[in-house]
């Protein structure tokens, strides 16, 4: 086995999700306990060398406010040879004022059997409670994967999983192109180098000061950053999953809010306003602050009804769809605001007869207001059942027809918009067309409108 001291270090970082409560960062530890921890170093076990290694990360992390740790070892309990390329244990489990413990177990620890690193870090996932603190990793080796894993997978797994490996690694006598073998997992620093530790912790201290975060610029027709309060969906371009999923908001500096995001991602972005607005092949610039601006420029819409006796607003819906589309967008209550993109829609409200409102011109920042007219009632008696319909009679004295009557109750009533109508019905007794009764009636707002239908 190739000897070397590797340590691959989760860019540990913190974050303000405000200005009074601070995000949780959890640690994991995964320190190798393999035979070949035995092999001498400037006349020392590596394995002395990885624990001292080891302190000074732990006690150096251990002042920071927020944090948590938790360790795994593998290559600690099944001897080598042959070993077991599953040899890999959550020790001691994320909690607090655990750190003695950590270190006690770190201190006992005797070289013992292999190194399963592609295993031990996908396992680590696992080790996490949940995705909403800051999960990192580091991991701390003297040998290269002898189990026929691929860290840089694991890398991709544990990053899909909320994990956001950004490693350091640390190297004793490695050659540049076996240093180059990690180039997918991480920077390197040679152990030789007196300043290995400091500047690894200056770039781990670099990386919290300057953690990868964006602001979501929402747009208005003066490309001010002005619109909020609205879902934003962030997905993994390359897979389609759900990585992120937030309310927009505008914080006490009346800026839009800053949010932390994995850089190693692309992303497409859709701001769920009506209609929705999308961008792709979002990719951020990583340990800066990403402005990502979307052009959602909006205004507000309401269709308006009084409490007319007739109305059941509560049942009565307004269908929303864009100018000269037949695709719906929203379905509207009576009385309700809703904002929408600026622009031109149509309105289908499904009173009888549909009332159609076209071409409502939406402004930014501007309250849309339509009012409908109160309706009327009419009630029909019939001398027994049959079939007819009512018809809605327009100022060009066309006849648009509105509803059937039901072909098997003597009454029945129908509430309708203001406006002229003629109702047509032939009783089922009677088989010949020229027994149709034809009525005209008129229908005002909250008024009631009693129409026989005997010869």
């Amino acid at each position: 086995m190739k000897r070397f001291i590797y340590i691959l270090t989760l860019v540990v970082f913190f974050f303000l999700a405000n200005k009074s409560l601070a995000q949780t960062t959890r640690v994991l530890f995964v320190f190798d306990a393999s035979n070949s921890m035995k092999t001498l170093y400037d006349g020392k076990p590596r394995i002395e060398k990885a624990k001292e290694l080891f302190y000074k990360f732990i006690d150096s992390l251990n002042h920071l406010k927020n944090y948590e740790f938790a360790l795994r070892m593998y290559g600690n309990t099944v001897k080598y040879p042959p070993g077991d390329c599953n040899d890999s244990r959550l020790m001691v489990p994320f909690g607090k004022n655990n750190i003695q413990k950590i270190k006690d177990l770190v201190k006992a620890v005797q070289p013992t059997g292999i190194t399963p690193i592609e295993h031990s870090l996908t396992q680590s996932a696992n080790d996490f409670p949940d995705t909403k603190a800051i999960n990192t990793i580091i991991l701390i080796t003297d040998g290269i994967e002898e189990c026929g894993g691929d860290p840089c997978k694991a890398k991709i797994a544990l990053e899909e999983k909320g994990i956001i490996l950004k490693p350091c690694i640390i190297g004793i006598g490695l050659t540049i192109e076996q240093a180059k073998a990690f180039d997918c997992v991480g920077n390197y620093f040679s152990y030789e180098d007196a300043g290995a530790f400091s500047k690894t912790l200056d770039y781990v201290t670099s990386q919290t000061l300057n953690r990868t975060t964006a602001q979501i610029n929402l747009l208005d027709v003066s490309s001010k950053p002005i619109e909020t309060n609205v879902n934003m969906t962030f997905y993994n371009e390359k897979t389609g999953d759900v990585m992120y999923n937030y309310v927009h908001s505008i914080n006490a500096k009346n800026n839009p809010d800053t949010i932390p995001m994995n850089e190693n991602k692309q992303y497409t972005i859709i701001a769920n306003t009506i209609p929705p607005k999308q961008i792709e092949h979002v990719k951020l610039n990583i340990g800066t602050h990403n402005i990502i601006p979307i052009d959602a420029p909006q205004g507000t819409l309401t269709i308006k009804r009084g409490v007319g006796i007739y109305n059941n607003n509560d049942k009565v819906k307004c269908v929303i769809r864009q100018a000269g589309s037949m695709k719906t967008l929203h379905v509207l209550d009576f009385n309700s605001n809703e904002k929408f993109i600026v622009g031109e829609y149509d309105v289908e409200i499904l009173t009888l007869p549909r009332t159609y409102l076209y071409n409502l011109n939406v402004l930014q920042s501007t309250a849309k207001s339509v009012d409908v007219e109160d309706a009327g009632q009419i009630k029909l008696t019939l001398p027994e059942g049959g079939d007819g319909c009512i018809l809605q009679e327009t100022k060009k004295g066309e006849l648009i027809w509105v509803c059937n009557l039901q072909n098997n109750k003597i009454k029945q009533d129908f509430n309708l918009q203001p406006g002229n109508y003629r109702v047509t019905y032939r009783q089922k007794s009677l088989k010949q067309s020229i027994y149709t009764i034809e009525k005209p009636f008129t229908i005002k707002s909250n008024q009631l409108v009693v129409v026989d239908l005997y010869r």
